[in-house]
Parts: structure tokens; sequence; C-alpha cells
């Protein structure tokens, strides 16, 4: 991988697996956006709540010329990111968006 990455668990067990599907987006970001430079994604599960289990909020910083482009997926306004591959795709897909908009700044 060429892309300098920092991946960081909080409030949970490091998880080889886990890793693994980070990487696999992390892949798909470097094999379109030849401008990243570094990533950091940070994954953190919140406390249980009465109401639905653990959720997970992932949060990627991705280093571009020029700027920094920062994604916050909030696990608790979603449900569905009890599951935290789930939260994963979601927080990459957010980037994906961010980081086209991005490229169409820059395209004269």
């Amino acid at each position: 991988m060429r892309i300098e990455t920092d991946i960081v668990f909080r409030d949970m067990e490091s998880s080889e697996a886990v890793k693994s599907a980070v990487e696999k987006y992390l892949e798909k970001i470097e094999r379109h956006y030849a401008a990243v430079q570094r990533c950091r994604v940070v994954l953190e599960q919140s406390h249980r709540s009465q109401n639905s289990g653990n959720l997970f909020s992932v949060s990627l910083d991705i280093a571009v010329p020029g700027t920094t482009i920062n994604v916050g997926r909030d696990g608790v306004k979603d449900e569905s990111h009890e599951d935290i591959y789930v939260a994963i795709r979601d927080a990459f897909l957010a980037a994906e968006r961010q980081l086209d908009k991005y490229t169409a700044k820059r395209q004269p």
C-alpha cells in the first residue's frame, strides 16, 4: 500500500478482520484517487445503551495536497452501525463522495 495509514481502535479490541476490511477500502481509494497521501482511520465503539446494542463510529482524516478531508460517521445516528463493517462501509462511501468533489474542483 502506497498511502501512509494509521488505524486506531478506541474502546474496543483490535481485530485483524476489521483491519483487513479497512485496508480493502483503502486499496480502493488508492486505485481511484492518486492525490491521497495519508489516511488516519479511527474506529470507536460507544457504550451500550438501553435502546440498542453497542454502536460503532468511524472517522477518517484523509490528507490530499493542500487540505485534509475529514469524514465522521457517528454510530449514534444510525442503528445499522451496530455492525462495524456497515459503519466502515458508510464512512468510506462518504469519503469517496468528498474525494470526488475534491477531484472535480482541481480539474480545469
